[in-house]
């Protein structure tokens, strides 16, 4: 998915914030605002992937801070409200279904909105708008080799009631970041849910940027995802990068459209729920 120009202001107010995140020092966080801003001013096209323009920004913000890590505080309040809300949900996970809807409900965490709106959209319910979900279910049953691609550190709780139904039908590996971006999983995350062992297989998409740059990426990332059956996309990061190859029916993605542009491309409402498969 190319960008658009609502995108320009998005990643603008991403320089703030991520600033503001990795920073008490005025001096710093001025230098890293004027440092991103300039990397968004010079990458900014609508012919670019806006996950690559945002991973530059990131780099930039981590490098003049020194900080890793700026969403570690948010990460952590995340991953212990999911922790609470996603128990409480899962009782009802009796199908690939109601776990596809359960998975789809974490995606509404979202980094740019207050942690007491995401909890009420995370009591909320799903119904998707765009709905392959018994496609879904069909090559699901035809598969060897599943790849799930997590998207925020709290979702991996709400995944995990879909990765144990699929592993009744087929090998998954779960997919996180090889190193912080955003509130983004990583390894780390999934350690600090205490989910490592119960996720199994789990690789990094090699890098650090929002969704995944395939020029980035490791080559055990390439080499896994050439090879599954089925490639499950939580999220938009992954949706703007992953659209942009050739459709060949494996990739579904599974989301809630939280910006006007993402929902134009997929010819939704704003903040609807979608279970694509492409």
């Amino acid at each position: 998915m190319k960008a658009s120009q609502a995108c320009y202001a998005c990643l603008r107010k991403l320089a703030y914030q991520a600033a503001a995140l990795a920073t008490e020092d005025e001096q710093l966080k001025s230098g890293a605002i004027e440092r991103s801003l300039g990397v968004l001013k010079d990458n900014f096209s609508c012919d670019a992937v806006t996950i690559s323009i945002a991973a530059r920004m990131h780099e930039a913000i981590k490098e003049t801070t020194g900080n890793c890590d700026p969403y570690r505080a948010m990460k952590d309040t995340e991953i212990g409200v999911a922790r609470e809300l996603s128990a409480m949900s899962e009782l009802g996970c009796n199908s690939s279904r109601s776990c596809l809807k359960l998975a789809a409900l974490g995606n509404a965490i979202d980094f740019f909105r207050p942690i007491e709106a995401v909890k009420i959209d995370l009591k909320g319910s799903v119904d998707f708008v765009i709905d392959d979900s018994a496609r879904f279910e069909d090559k699901l049953m035809n598969a060897n080799k599943v790849l799930y691609l997590g998207d925020n550190a709290g979702e991996v709780c709400f995944d995990m009631p879909l990765i144990r139904w699929m592993r009744q039908f087929a090998r998954v590996t779960y997919v996180v970041k090889a190193a912080a971006v955003q509130n983004d999983v990583t390894l780390e995350d999934v350690r600090k849910a205490g989910l490592e062992r119960e996720l199994g297989d789990i690789i990094t998409t090699g890098t650090a940027t929002p969704g995944v740059v395939f020029d980035l990426a490791s080559v055990e990332f390439k080499r896994e995802f050439a090879a599954a059956d089925l490639i499950l996309a939580k999220g938009m990061g992954y949706y703007e990068s992953l659209s942009e190859l050739p459709t060949e029916g494996r990739v579904f993605y599974c989301l809630k459209a939280k910006c006007q542009p993402v929902a134009d491309s997929l010819g939704v409402l704003l903040n609807s729920y979608v279970a694509l498969l492409r």
